[in-house]
């Protein structure tokens, strides 16, 4: 049996650490939206920028300065200071966490570096995953900037799904590289069929995620909160109202929620499926842990994503309720089913001819 090396485990950890902090962020992402809090900062000050409002003058600068974007002149117009305070709490600490995580990766970086815990082969990869990082702030910038101009209250739809898009990315790059310094090789099982549809699930399952993201941008949810039904239709009107079918995609609301609702669907079928095959076919320990987890996941993700159509109806602007906690946990759920599909492909490798 092949042992892994310290210097690998040290290496994964910290990688997995950059795991879980992205992981974090991201739910951030999802409170900050969910709050309205997104455009509360309308400066990118990388370094001072760090550091909150200390004193009343410096919170009426900032308040100030929010009162010029479209989003308090057209939509809140009525904020007081305290509830400026509350919105920009949510993206300052939403910036902060993503600070902290280029840190961690910046410092750990040296750290390795310095005590030659890196192998040549690890070099690019690492490279890659710092310039990953850096792409994902600049994206999530210039989705801020989208909300700053013109007539917008909030940001862009389609560059708040690209923002969600790029971080799951790094999300499974990151995982990836970790996998590959801690999975052995007796640990991973050859079988051409379960590989071929774990990576078209993963596909469906980006274009789940993908229109998740829309129908935040949107705010589409509560555009049809009933169930099964979508407003007592099963395939409603106005699919196409949007002249172009890329635009009707990316900007009908009602073609959102039913591609949404519809690849769920799918992704559950297609599931239960495929785990009939996991289960008929024989692995290791670490096979025959993960293929439990897809069915169990995706049922739980179809009654998430039911409840927070339901509980849509019971939208309060400015009030944290059920259907925000429904709506951030079934994001979260979307994301570990991700990382165990990318787990489970890392695992079941092609057959050699």
């Amino acid at each position: 049996m092949q042992r892994i090396d310290r210097s690998s485990k040290l290496v994964a950890t910290w990688l997995l650490i950059g795991v879980g902090m992205t992981i974090i962020q991201i739910a951030l992402g999802g409170i900050t939206r969910l709050t309205g809090s997104g455009l509360s900062i309308t400066e990118w000050d990388v370094v001072t920028g760090s550091l909150p409002p200390l004193n009343q003058e410096q919170w009426m600068v900032e308040f100030n300065k929010y009162r010029q974007t479209p989003q308090f002149q057209y939509l809140n117009f009525e904020f007081t200071l305290p509830d400026f305070k509350f919105i920009f709490f949510w993206e300052w600490f939403h910036r902060l966490w993503a600070r902290t995580i280029g840190l961690v990766f910046v410092g750990g970086f040296i750290y390795f570096l310095l005590k030659k815990h890196f192998k040549p082969e690890m070099i690019k990869p690492l490279i890659l995953l710092f310039v990953l990082g850096a792409l994902q702030g600049a994206i999530g910038w210039i989705m801020v900037a989208s909300g700053l101009t013109g007539d917008a209250v909030y940001v862009k739809p389609t560059k708040l799904a690209l923002h969600f898009i790029f971080a799951l990315g790094l999300l499974c790059y990151t995982y990836w590289f970790a996998l590959s310094l801690l999975v052995r090789p007796e640990q991973k099982i050859q079988h051409n069929g379960i590989r071929k549809w774990n990576i078209v699930l993963m596909i469906i399952l980006v274009f789940q995620l993908l229109y998740g993201a829309l129908m935040a941008g949107h705010k589409a949810a509560n555009i049809a909160s009933t169930w099964p039904t979508i407003n007592g239709e099963w395939i409603p009107d106005h699919l196409f109202k949007t002249e172009g079918f890329f635009l009707n995609a990316v900007d009908n609301k009602i073609w959102i929620h039913f591609i949404h609702r519809g690849l769920a669907y799918l992704l559950v079928i297609m599931i239960i499926g495929w785990s009939f095959q996991l289960y008929r076919t024989k692995g290791n320990l670490l096979f025959n842990y993960l293929r439990t987890m897809p069915i169990a996941i995706i049922l739980m993700q179809l009654l998430l994503g039911i409840l927070t159509v339901l509980t849509s109806s019971t939208i309060i602007a400015g009030n944290w309720g059920m259907f925000e906690w429904m709506a951030e946990i079934h994001q979260l759920m979307g994301m570990i089913l991700l990382l165990v599909l990318v787990s489970l492909i890392h695992v079941v490798r092609p057959k050699i001819k």
